[in-house]
């Protein structure tokens, strides 16, 4: 089989990579791409754990064939933090106890961000509703839910300074 190229942007930085055209978009960021923030889980689409954005929108990376990211947009964990200043959602993540094992935590990141580029002060209804898709084990999504709504409001407060 012969590979496929792929040119897209990752995290803001164009990329281009040779892989296996049958790959799905989360096998080429943790395999080819070295990205491994984006978790394997179900592989079916319901767990949430490999939510990546695509052009800004919550994709379930297990279910996207990476060439129909040709041209696109992707951003993963690995993107949201500037060097050692983590983003105001991963923050408040830390600071509020919603990373327990951790394994789900990139997933619900992303999602939440999206939410909060299009509603930035979105209600706990709204907050639960767009992490639906995202199963957590060990927190009881308490914690989840209220670090995204505490990095909603940071990232309120850096908007308007």
């Amino acid at each position: 089989m012969r590979p496929a190229r792929l040119a897209l942007t990752v995290n803001g930085e164009k990329t281009e990579t040779l892989f296996a055209p049958y790959k799905t978009l989360l096998e080429v960021l943790r395999e080819d791409l070295a990205l491994t923030g984006t978790k394997h889980g179900c592989e079916l689409g319901e767990c949430g754990a490999c939510a990546v954005l695509v052009d800004g929108e919550p994709q379930l990376s297990c279910l996207v064939l990476a060439l129909e990211c040709e041209g696109k947009s992707v951003d993963t964990v690995e993107g949201l933090a500037r060097g050692a200043e983590l983003h105001q959602l991963q923050a408040a993540f830390a600071d509020l106890g919603a990373a327990q094992c951790g394994y789900c935590t990139p997933g619900i990141l992303m999602t939440a961000k999206a939410l909060l580029a299009h509603e930035p002060q979105p209600s706990r209804e709204r907050i639960r509703e767009a992490i639906s898709g995202n199963l957590c084990r060990c927190t009881g999504y308490q914690q989840i839910i209220d670090a995204i709504e505490e990095g909603a409001h940071r990232m309120n407060s850096a908007d308007s300074q």
